[in-house]
Parts: C-alpha cells; sequence; structure tokens
C-alpha cells in the first residue's frame, strides 16, 4: 500500500468521524489542509493552492468546504477582522502573532502568554476560551 493511498484512507477516515462525506473537492482541500505541518490559510490562499495544483474547484466550494471543518472541529477560524478570516489546522489552545504588513499569522504557545486576571463570566456562563491575537508591525 502506498503512502498515498494510506493518506488517503487516513483524511477519508477523519473525514467520515467528523461527519462529513469524503466529497471529492473536500478529500482534495483536505490534503492541502492537513498534509504536512499546521497551517493558517485563508479561503483566497487555499483557492490558489488548489488551483495551482489543477484541481478543479470554485472559490464558492473552498469557502463552503472550509465553514463545513469548522464547524465539525477540523479547523479553528481565526479573525482578524470583519472581512479576514484565517483557518488555523492547529486546533489546540493557543495565541497567535498577526502580521499587519504582510498579513501572517504566526502561532504562539498558550504558556508563553500570561493572563493576569479574566473578568468575571456572567452566572450561570462559563468561559469556553481565550483567543489572545498580538498584531505587531511587520
Amino acid at each position: 500500500m502506498s503512502d498515498d493511498n494510506s493518506e488517503c484512507k487516513e483524511l477519508e477516515k477523519r473525514l467520515r468521524d467528523h461527519g462529513l462525506r469524503p466529497t471529492l473537492q473536500r478529500m482534495a482541500l483536505g490534503k492541502i489542509l492537513f498534509g504536512g505541518n499546521n497551517k493558517h490559510v485563508t479561503a483566497e490562499s487555499l483557492y490558489s493552492d488548489a488551483k495551482a495544483m489543477d484541481i478543479d474547484v470554485s472559490l464558492a466550494t473552498v469557502y463552503n468546504a472550509l465553514h463545513n471543518f469548522t464547524s465539525k472541529g477540523l479547523l479553528k477560524e481565526i479573525c482578524i477582522g470583519p472581512a479576514r478570516s484565517y483557518f488555523d489546522t492547529n486546533i489546540e489552545n493557543h495565541h497567535h502573532f498577526y502580521y499587519e504588513k504582510s498579513g501572517q499569522l504566526e502561532d504562539i504557545e498558550s504558556a508563553d502568554v500570561r493572563l493576569g486576571q479574566l473578568p468575571k463570566v456572567p452566572s450561570n456562563l462559563e468561559i469556553l476560551s481565550v483567543e489572545v491575537i498580538i498584531r505587531i508591525d511587520g
């Protein structure tokens, strides 16, 4: 069995385990997203990567796949502004540097950020997560 075939079966199982049908488009985009190291992508950058690999997919399909992957817990959406979201393959708790000039996002380990105190949460509610985005010049 080849490594590529094994990776395909693994990705197919991962999608099914998260309640997603492994369509051709999801499989193709999943190979880009989940093959190799963790990455931060925008819909546009993933679309460009797919086109460069001769994957026949529309930008709307890319958006739909990213939102499906996110809603099922395979990706984390990082909102930088009202019209700018990144999708992170690292779904563990961590923080980010955002480089304003280049638009790059870089992971920061949770242990590297120390928060003194969080505000009191309204009664009957609990904090689900804390995500810090440090905007830097660069």
